[in-house]
């Protein structure tokens, strides 16, 4: 079988002026052109290589060899090369940019920006297309998550409430200001956990855990970073909270409640200017 907009194992089947006809193992009807331009030297009949196949202006399909920035069902960050009134171009890795369509975009497109774009297979008009309405293609909501679970994110859009983020490829949420304790622009890619999920499957999300493996973590943390550095630190909870962060990628809050915890454990001492372990 040939998908459309991915990666696939081919093998060429025939050789022309041109270039190369390539198929799958199983599927002798639907080839698939390799121009010779694009074909590496010494290529042969019978040979197997992985290619990504799209479709021309014709809705021919055609093979590119490598991998473009994404595939059909991914969600990447693109630069925006030119707009029209008809749809975007943004450049995706391969020799013709990805076209998204107007009808397809939150809002209007402006070259030389960089925008978190989704890629997909249009059976209507048979091409590979781009979008940055999201909400489209990517759930809302997402009961299969649960509270404390691990993600990725992906920040695609800043609102007055926080900011909307693609998670683990599938899912749409939200990091609340209150929750963003490090800087976050569109196209900012962040670890995450899930905060909450709402009754109507709604996701919210935090930066960090702040559940008690979340703390007890952190708190082991510091205790490794002062046995590294000879028991001593000067980070303390007066520092800024930027430094803290480049450290523990933490908030200053989780971190002055960390050694709160564990000097109330009498495992460090604390002082204006430094954090001390205390020997055993």
């Amino acid at each position: 079988m040939i998908n459309v907009g991915k990666l696939n194992r081919l093998i060429v089947k025939a050789e022309f002026p041109f270039g190369f006809h390539l198929s799958t193992q199983d599927d002798d009807e639907r080839l698939i052109t390799l121009p010779a331009t694009r074909a590496p030297k010494g290529m042969k009949v019978g040979d197997e290589i992985e290619a990504f196949v799209a479709t021309d202006e014709d809705r021919q399909l055609v093979a590119y060899l490598g991998k473009p920035k994404l595939e059909a069902g991914e969600t990447a960050v693109l630069k925006a090369t030119g707009a029209t009134h008809f749809g975007a171009f943004f450049d995706w890795g391969l020799e013709k940019d990805l076209l998204v369509p107007v009808n397809f975009q939150e809002k209007p497109i402006n070259p030389g920006m960089h925008y978190v774009v989704h890629a997909f297979y249009d059976e209507e008009s048979g091409r590979v297309l781009g979008a940055t309405r999201l909400h489209y293609f990517l759930n809302e909501a997402a009961h299969e998550l649960n509270e404390g679970d691990d993600v990725d994110c992906l920040v695609y859009s800043r609102t007055d409430l926080g900011f909307k983020v693609v998670i683990n490829q599938r899912y749409l949420g939200v990091i609340f200001h209150s929750d963003a304790y490090k800087s976050l622009n569109v196209g900012s890619q962040t670890a995450g956990v899930i905060k909450h999920v709402r009754d109507d499957g709604k996701i919210d999300v935090v930066l960090q855990r702040v559940d008690s493996k979340g703390r007890k973590n952190l708190e082991e943390a510091i205790i490794e970073d002062l046995k590294a550095h000879g028991g001593l630190s000067t980070l303390t909870d007066k520092s800024p909270p930027d430094e803290i962060y480049a450290r523990f990628d933490v908030s200053k809050a989780a971190y002055k409640k960390a050694l709160g915890a564990l000097y109330k454990q009498k495992r460090i001492v604390i002082d204006k200017q430094a954090v001390r372990l205390v020997s055993k």
